[in-house]
């Protein structure tokens, strides 16, 4: 019966509740992280107007790394800006409608940028694997049929896990150990039963996450044999793929251990779980500008001509 007033009251303001144990330190992650943020808007801008504005990359693979830079755009605005406040003036406080929007955001994005992360794979399956069908292969038509899967298993994992976090009671607490919404985070508040959210959750992380990056993975090893075989720049290629999968390694590594750290049993702090749920999220964004724009040769020189042109042109009109 002690239970009972406990369970009718059912929060809808939450405070984010992030790396607190840091103290007085805390205020000086806004440094680190600012700088970060600056870094991936700035590349990704830059890149999504280099890949719009030349036309010499609108061929299918610069397409796809621009809509790649558009997600990595988005992503850190669902939950940077809201993280920074809190780390500079302590503003941590946010609605339940507003936990579960950036919630879907943040999800929603993640989710997109591992099927984008296929997609790529799969053009540069086609080009090195199937040179003299790429272009049939690479149609809208056809290439469409690669994308309408992906999307229709994101959007309903996702968004069955938003909504099934929003019908919950929170009574436990307001207090969100967290920087951001994630979704364990917030339904760990929860009063009554939580298996089915859990069991959402996991789903969500190993048909989407865990799928996606087995089918990279793999399409990546019949790359590189395809290469061998041929005999042709196989050390460049090799180069690249090692150097695409030590980032996605990282990305589901953290993405799974921030998953399972709520579910299973263990000694992770809350900074290292929160840490490693930025990582999986905030870092790409800064790092795929680098690896999918600086090192691929025909965007580079286009940037570097670029920035040459900006700095000649004054001269030129005076």
């Amino acid at each position: 019966m002690k239970d009972l007033p406990a369970q009718n009251i059912s929060f809808t303001e939450f405070r984010l509740n992030g790396f607190y144990s840091l103290g007085e330190w805390r205020p000086f992650l806004f440094i680190p992280f600012f700088l970060m943020f600056l870094l991936a808007i700035t590349a990704n801008t830059i890149l999504i107007y280099l890949i719009k504005t030349q036309k010499s990359l609108h061929s299918p693979m610069y397409v796809l790394i621009g809509v790649m830079a558009v997600l990595d755009l988005i992503m850190p605005i669902f939950f940077v800006p809201n993280m920074l406040l809190s780390f500079l003036f302590n503003w941590s406080e946010i609605s339940l409608t507003g936990c579960l929007i950036q919630m879907f955001g943040i999800h929603f994005v993640g989710a997109f940028q591992i099927a984008l992360l296929f997609w790529m794979a799969l053009d540069r399956y086609f080009a090195i694997c199937k040179p003299l069908h790429y272009h049939k292969y690479m149609e809208i038509p056809n290439f469409l049929k690669f994308v309408f899967a992906p999307v229709i298993r994101n959007g309903f994992l996702i968004v069955t896990m938003v909504s099934l976090a929003g019908k919950l009671s929170f009574c436990v607490t307001n207090v969100i150990d967290h920087c951001f919404c994630e979704h364990m985070a917030l339904v760990q508040l929860a009063c009554g039963d939580i298996s089915v959210n859990n069991i959402v959750g996991l789903m969500s992380a190993f048909l989407i996450a865990t799928m996606d990056c087995i089918l990279i993975t793999i399409s990546y090893v019949v790359m590189f044999i395809s290469v061998l075989k041929s005999g042709k720049a196989h050390m460049k290629a090799l180069n690249t793929c090692i150097t695409h999968l030590i980032v996605l390694s990282v990305s589901l590594i953290s993405a799974l251990t921030a998953f399972l750290s709520y579910r299973i049993r263990n000694n992770i702090s809350s900074n290292i779980r929160i840490f490693t749920s930025i990582l999986y999220l905030f870092f790409p964004s800064c790092l795929h500008p680098l690896i999918y724009g600086w090192r691929t040769k025909e965007i580079r020189q286009t940037f570097l001509k670029f920035i040459n042109n900006a700095q000649v042109f004054p001269f030129k009109k005076m």
